[in-house]
């Protein structure tokens, strides 16, 4: 959904109507506005979108979307997440083989999580809207006339 956010303002940076609101982005993402403002407070609070209130108030990218990658976004959501579950107590301290699976899987998980954030890191934001505009034209080509 932070990805959704982001790009969404993205594609209206430029345009005349202003800031979006976060009723506005609620609608496209069909979920309720108090998710998108807990979502705006963590993208804010790590310096990729500021808001403004009042009339004109709104939500707007703080740094161009050259700048930001889906790891910033990523990074800002889901801060001290782990990306893959682990088990909440451990294995028992008196089995041969759980501490030495459990071992095991945090190398694997840490590589697993260190290639996603690496993948992350390689897409900013300016080429998801050029790859989204993309698509959308394969998918509604604009009509011929003459």
């Amino acid at each position: 959904m932070a990805a959704h956010i982001v790009a969404m303002l993205a594609k209206c940076s430029g345009d005349a109507a202003g800031p979006l609101t976060s009723e506005a982005m609620a609608r496209s993402i069909q979920t309720n506005p108090v998710v998108v403002r807990r979502l705006l407070g963590d993208l804010a609070r790590s310096g990729l979108v500021e808001t403004k209130r009042g009339v004109r108030g709104g939500v707007t990218l703080a740094r161009r979307p050259e700048d930001i990658t889906l790891r910033d976004i990523y990074e800002s959501v889901e801060e001290g997440a782990e990306l893959f579950g682990r088990h909440p107590v451990g294995p028992a301290p008196d089995c041969a083989i759980g501490p030495c699976v459990a071992d095991y899987l945090e190398g694997v998980f840490g590589r697993a999580e260190a290639a996603l954030k690496q993948s992350l890191e390689g897409t900013t934001v300016a080429q998801m809207s050029a790859d989204l505009n993309a698509r959308f034209l394969a998918l509604n080509p604009p009509e011929k006339t003459g």
